[in-house]
């Protein structure tokens, strides 16, 4: 006996607790099945049906014919010198999604650290088109579903044997324009009967969605937010997030203030530094008052280039200057001189050499400015 064929099951990576329960309950069998369902799995990590050895053989039959366990295939890694890694998933409808594994080289004191951080995609591709992201290159293809997103921490860890204690959704995509598999995938992830990850370890980055931030406030366990700022005033975040046309940087604080009220967790405000566009020094006095107002922190990131767009990278006096303004304003502030600039760790680069090369996506052309 084998699993369904993955195109025309579902996974059961895409059930939580109670869907699995609900399964069980409605094939007559007891809620028990399911908690021995999900240790296969999620403690286990076997690959296919057949190895739930507990369950009795008519019940694992019954299974396969609706369910099928893993939707990523893993064909490419990309390693870096500071043993950062890109892999390259190709999905059931033959598409592809990107994943950075990203372990501490050291923590405090010089000490070598354990965290082991994962870098998730959230959609294919992304239809905000934030001009330093090579993301939204090809478009908007479509959504992930919660398996495709708590697929890519599984096969992460089975390729490089290392077990995941961090997860950043600043992957391909927008997560907060798929919510709903998003808070779906959240559950999973934290869940003690599943990956039973600490949400404090798990952080969703947006590009400004507004109303999604109020919602995804509302999600009952401690995650962390990043946004996506790249600028401090409307007239040069316009140039750099579409998104802000739609919800100006007065909603998104006011947002912002709306998460304070129910998380207690500091919000990070990312600010990718692009040499004439929005490294002044002036945006920088500005952006260390909007990071105070809402008690947040600012992660400053050196554009890393991608392939078909016309940004440049600023000087490092440029960008410790610009640091220095947001720190001496009080700011908890770092410059992060990102690892993985040398295997094109930029959002969704390998994804599209690849789709390029096979025909599924045309080449892409150069951002306009």
């Amino acid at each position: 006996m084998s699993d369904t064929d993955p195109t025309t099951s579902q996974s059961l990576l895409n059930l939580n607790k109670e869907e699995l329960e609900a399964y069980f309950a409605n094939a007559g069998h007891k809620p028990y099945r399911a908690k021995q369902t999900l240790e296969w799995i999620y403690k286990n990590r076997i690959d296919s049906i057949d190895e739930m050895l507990n369950l009795p053989a008519a019940m694992r039959e019954d299974l396969a014919k609706e369910f099928h366990i893993n939707d990523l295939q893993h064909v490419e890694t990309s390693g870096s010198k500071d043993t950062t890694q890109k892999f390259l998933f190709r999905l059931n409808d033959g598409r592809y999604v990107e994943t950075v594994f990203i372990p501490a080289s050291k923590g405090l004191n010089g000490k070598q650290s354990d965290r082991k951080t994962i870098c998730v995609s959230s959609q294919v591709g992304c239809a905000f088109g934030c001009k330093f992201c090579a993301s939204g290159l090809a478009g908007f293809t479509r959504n992930l579903t919660a398996a495709e997103i708590v697929g890519q921490m599984m096969a992460v860890e089975k390729a490089t044997g290392d077990s995941i204690n961090n997860i950043v959704f600043m992957g391909m995509g927008e997560p907060l324009a798929n919510i709903k598999n998003l808070i779906k995938a959240l559950e999973i992830i934290t869940g003690h009967w599943g990956l039973n990850i600490g949400a404090r370890h798990i952080t969703v980055s947006t590009s400004g969605l507004a109303p999604q931030i109020r919602t995804l406030a509302e999600f009952p366990v401690p995650i962390r937010l990043a946004i996506s700022l790249h600028g401090a005033t409307d007239d040069v975040r316009d140039l750099i997030m579409p998104v802000n046309k739609k919800w100006q940087i007065k909603e998104l604080f006011d947002s912002l203030h709306y998460w304070r009220t129910h998380k207690k967790q500091k919000i990070s405000l990312e600010y990718i530094l692009i040499e004439g566009v929005n490294d002044s020094l002036d945006q920088a006095s500005i952006l260390a008052k909007r990071a105070k107002g809402i008690n947040a922190k600012v992660n400053l990131i050196p554009y890393n280039t991608v392939e078909g767009l016309d940004w440049v990278r600023p000087s490092e006096e440029v960008c410790y200057a610009f640091r220095d303004i947001i720190a001496d304003a009080g700011i908890n502030t770092t410059l992060r001189l990102e690892k993985g600039h040398d295997i094109n760790a930029a959002c969704g680069q390998l994804r599209l050499k690849k789709e390029t090369s096979e025909g599924i996506i045309e080449a892409p052309v150069k951002a306009r400015s």
